[in-house]
């Protein structure tokens, strides 16, 4: 007979089933366990789907059941008539977050910047140095020449938003790791939820494999308008499962530093999006 767990187990259980469940994971799997060999102690399925459905601050089925529904058109349309509300929410949620091993080496969160009704959103991988120290994105080289190629776009830095994938400085500003992505994004993806630009540009190839889910060549990623849907918790109150956007994909500004001549290439796609926008296109001196 197998017994049964204390609380403090139960709880551990059902807030791993939660977060499977935030995931999209519904069905679990048991596997059969060698002869002699114990993990603590064991569960039987009953209790396994009994807890599942357990709320940690209230046994309510009705109560878990609303918490796991996605928001309704009046509760949706609530949150988006004040967007700068909902996104301070979303940064009260991350807290002075420990989520993921990114937190041990940061100075600041780096939560993102910009005009909550923008047409706009700019996503780039994670904080460098200078935005570890300032607690904001794209201040430092890069990011001055991310302001200067939105102002070719005919637009000010105040117009658009801007946000990472992480919102912690990776060391020695590496990539994220998988983990780390998977940790953060889904704050980058209620940003997205409650900005609801109508175009996306994912800057370098991380963001753009982790927003699109693809691993692919910056080659064959770029040139392309896709459509975007945020994945969301079933708890977030932006939740809406009909609301998709538009994705477009560019160099990384650090990328073009290194490598100047990239830089005709952005700018193609910087136009990409502009036309998409019915934005004026910049005319040549000889068509002044």
């Amino acid at each position: 007979m197998a017994k049964l767990l204390d609380e403090q187990s139960r709880k551990a259980v059902a807030d791993t089933i939660r977060y499977y469940r935030d995931l999209g994971i519904y069905d679990l799997y048991q596997r059969d366990v060698p002869e002699g060999v114990t993990f603590g102690q064991s569960i039987a399925r009953e209790e396994l789907a009994a807890i599942a459905s357990q709320s940690p601050a209230a046994s309510d089925e009705s109560l878990v059941e609303a918490e796991s529904e996605p928001a309704n058109a009046e509760q949706l349309a609530a949150i988006l008539s004040d967007k700068p509300a909902a996104l301070r929410l979303i940064r009260e949620d991350i807290g002075d977050c420990t989520r993921c091993k990114l937190s041990q080496e940061r100075t600041n969160i780096v939560f993102g910047v910009g005009d909550p009704h923008a047409r706009i959103m700019f996503v780039g991988e994670g904080p460098g140095a200078d935005e570890d120290a300032r607690g904001e994105p794209f201040v430092g080289r890069a990011g001055q020449l991310l302001n200067n190629m939105i102002t070719a776009m005919g637009i000010r830095r105040e117009d658009v938003y801007i946000g990472n994938v992480v919102k912690c400085r990776p060391p020695q500003n590496r990539a994220p790791e998988r983990d780390e992505s998977d940790t953060c994004g889904q704050f980058l993806m209620r940003q997205i939820s409650v900005v609801r630009p109508e175009i996306i540009v994912a800057l370098g190839a991380t963001a753009a494999k982790y927003l699109l889910g693809a691993s692919d060549s910056m080659a064959n990623l770029r040139g392309h308008i896709f459509d975007f849907h945020p994945i969301l918790p079933h708890s977030a109150p932006e939740r809406d499962p009909g609301f998709t956007t538009k994705l477009v994909v560019t160099y990384h500004p650090a990328y073009l530093l290194r490598d100047p001549r990239q830089k005709k290439e952005t700018w193609l796609d910087l136009q990409m999006v502009m036309k998409y926008l019915g934005m004026p296109l910049p005319r040549r001196d000889s068509e002044a």
